[in-house]
């Protein structure tokens, strides 16, 4: 029987764990992070039926991911930021994309593998081919390794040596607390307000919370001095940017208690493509990282699904790899493509454009 190992226990990783146990097949999946509450997950997803639902069908878990979803959480609402005027209030009449927590979507997917499955606080710090390498000095080897590690895949490195580079965009991210205000002006999916190549949008997650960005263009050290740890000191920056908008939509930024995190936007070269080299794969931001466009966990979802699905069918290892690289990278580069154009349009004038 072949020997899986799976690099990262983001989404794109899990499913393709999770497959390949529903075919019998044996796999590992190694992950840094000390557990699976190591850090928070992020704010909230939209489920695509073509791609995200497609891999949870696949995976057998689509039901469950129903019982969590907010068909209500699609709703979409834009503020002007000059008077805080709502501008825009739209609900789909269907639930084609409906919402779901990242972390409610990952725990799903870590509740449906076999116990151990999942090596927490394993660092890998070398890939060689299909051998990896961890912190401790240990060694072992596998029939495939497969780079579900994210934006600063390990396994990227030894397999293409392609880095992210910086965007251009920076990322602010900062919570409210459901009771708030705030959280009612958000109302039940996402709302975004935005001008002069500056953004704020909030999303309501599953307890009623809110998890808030702000988006702006700006160079890759715009933040120099700035301790991050200073929550005032970063309130008073952001306000300085933003100044001029209404003293409502400021709120977001100047009622923050709970702090701020800063997440610089990079991304992959376009195309982002590598010669099939046997052993090695990549799924997920480790094969497509893209701006946050609302496509990244569905295109994950689907990598990791139909790797597996190949690997269960293909006479080899090697055939299912290259199987599932042609139907890959060809797919993602075209998104891609879309979500570099797409970019500008994040931080338009344009309040109709609201993908996030």
């Amino acid at each position: 029987m072949n020997s899986i190992a799976i690099v990262g226990a983001g989404l794109g990783g899990l499913a393709c764990a999770r497959v390949l146990q529903l075919h019998g097949a044996e796999v590992t999946v190694f992950e840094q992070e000390a557990s699976a509450g190591a850090r928070p997950q992020g704010g909230t997803l939209d489920m695509h039926g073509d791609t995200g639902q497609v891999a949870l069908r696949t995976a057998g878990l689509h039901d469950r991911f129903r019982e969590l979803a907010r068909p209500e959480g699609q709703q979409m609402r834009a503020l002007d930021p000059h008077t805080a005027d709502v501008v825009i209030d739209e609900t789909p009449d269907d639930d084609f994309r409906p919402e779901i927590d990242r972390g409610q979507l990952r725990g799903i997917l870590l509740d449906s593998l076999a116990p151990g499955t999942v090596r927490w606080g394993q660092a890998i710090t070398g890939v060689t081919g299909p051998r990896l390498t961890f912190k401790d000095g240990r060694s072992q080897d596998f029939d495939l390794v497969v780079g579900a590690d994210g934006a600063w895949s390990r396994v990227r490195q030894a397999l293409t040596g392609v880095r992210p580079r910086y965007s251009g965009v920076t990322f602010v991210e900062f919570d409210h607390d459901g009771g708030s205000n705030l959280a009612a002006l958000t109302g039940r999916g996402t709302l975004v307000t935005k001008a002069g190549g500056r953004a704020i949008f909030a999303q309501r997650t599953s307890n009623g919370d809110v998890r808030c960005y702000a988006v702006f263009y700006a160079a890759e050290d715009w933040h120099a001095g700035l301790d991050f740890a200073d929550t005032a000191a970063v309130r008073a920056s952001l306000l300085e940017r933003y100044a001029g908008w209404h003293p409502d939509v400021l709120r977001f930024l100047a009622d923050v208690r709970g702090g701020f995190t800063h997440r610089p936007l990079h991304v992959l070269s376009v195309p982002h493509a590598w010669t099939h080299t046997p052993g090695l794969t990549l799924l997920g931001d480790a094969a497509h990282l893209m701006p946050p466009l609302g496509v990244g966990a569905n295109l994950a979802l689907l990598d990791g699904t139909e790797l597996a699905t190949a690997l269960a069918t293909a006479p080899s290892v090697d055939e299912a790899v290259m199987a599932y690289e042609a139907g890959m990278l060809p797919r993602s580069i075209e998104t891609a493509k879309a979500c570099a154009s797409g970019l500008d349009d994040l931080l338009s004038d344009d309040l109709h454009s609201m993908a996030a």
